[in-house]
């Protein structure tokens, strides 16, 4: 894309906000606390319901992020944490419900959105994964999939929808943005 996802305008209920200021507002009305994994040296907005944790290896992937998002939930007494990706503009609360209650009613390890794919930054995952995330991370894997492969899967079939669109290129992003905002990328 050429540009940090995280700090892209995007337009939302209170006005136009960054990706990632949007993505905290929508998680932070249903969970608690927040954490926010970034790259190192990552320039992000202040984020007052959040708090910003640095990966300290820039491009291992998102397992590495989810581990450390996952140990400091741990650390904070939370059993499940929703996981997602910041590049989803059309989130809502209502997809953390959906997932939230199976996770506590089944006792499952992972319960992740199925709408024809797995959406595996869009899941609920119980935070003592973290160790898992580490043994395989030590055994050189770097892949959502090794992760929720090995532990008790849940997937929620969905119909196809807006708040699961993840944003991968610049023509990607223009698609749901209005033209004001396509001028400002």
């Amino acid at each position: 894309m050429g540009r940090d996802k995280a700090t892209l305008p995007v337009a939302g209920p209170s006005g136009t906000t960054t990706m990632v200021e949007r993505i905290v507002d929508v998680v932070a009305t249903r969970c608690a606390p927040v954490f926010v994994v970034a790259a190192p040296g990552q320039a992000l907005p202040e984020l007052p319901d959040a708090t910003i944790l640095r990966d300290q290896v820039a491009g291992v992937g998102p397992l590495l992020a989810t581990g450390r998002g996952l140990r400091a939930a741990a650390d904070a007494g939370v059993e499940y944490a929703f996981v997602c990706a910041v590049d989803m503009p059309r989130l809502t609360a209502d997809v953390i419900d959906i997932l939230a209650g199976p996770a506590h009613r089944l006792g499952v390890d992972v319960v992740l959105p199925w709408d024809g794919r797995d959406h595996f930054l869009a899941g609920v995952y119980r935070t003592a994964l973290s160790a898992t995330v580490s043994a395989l991370i030590d055994a050189g894997h770097r892949s959502m999939r090794a992760l929720v492969d090995r532990v008790d899967t849940q997937r929620i079939v969905l119909a196809e929808q807006a708040a699961l669109t993840n944003v991968n290129t610049a023509d990607e992003f223009a698609a749901l943005e209005p033209p004001a905002l396509r001028q400002q990328m």
